[in-house]
């Protein structure tokens, strides 16, 4: 039973909330993550929808002219396709913004999703 507080049921709302292009970009994002990792948690952190898999995987974030999926570690994946087009100055973290009308290619975001899901499966032996 989901409840107020539930993070599936507050993502839910997030997307209701949004509506239009954002909301159906948040939604197929969410998806994707989804089917990429059937076991990820979805969280709510910050006011935001949140997928982590032994640590945070990506936000979703919602703004006027894009949807950011930002990948805290995303500096240490792989991203053979070119998916990472913002937040690109920082040390460790990197984000796709995600503009009305632009294509996301779904076959390498899951890739990423699921690279990301292998580095912080790594991390803890990246520290021994």
């Amino acid at each position: 039973m989901s409840s107020a507080l539930d993070p599936a049921a507050l993502i839910d709302a997030r997307i209701a909330e949004l509506g239009g292009w954002r909301g159906e970009q948040l939604a197929r994002a969410r998806a994707w993550i989804r089917e990429a990792l059937p076991e990820v948690i979805e969280e709510w952190k910050w006011q935001v929808p949140v997928w982590s898999s032994q640590g945070i995987l990506c936000t979703g974030e919602s703004y006027k002219k894009a949807v950011k999926l930002t990948f805290p570690k995303g500096a240490s994946l792989p991203d053979p396709a070119g998916l990472f087009n913002a937040s690109l100055e920082g040390q460790t973290r990197r984000a796709i913004d995600w503009a009305e009308g632009a294509v996301l290619d779904e076959k390498a975001f899951k890739a990423l999703i699921r690279a990301a899901a292998a580095f912080n499966a790594a991390a803890p032996a990246l520290r021994r």
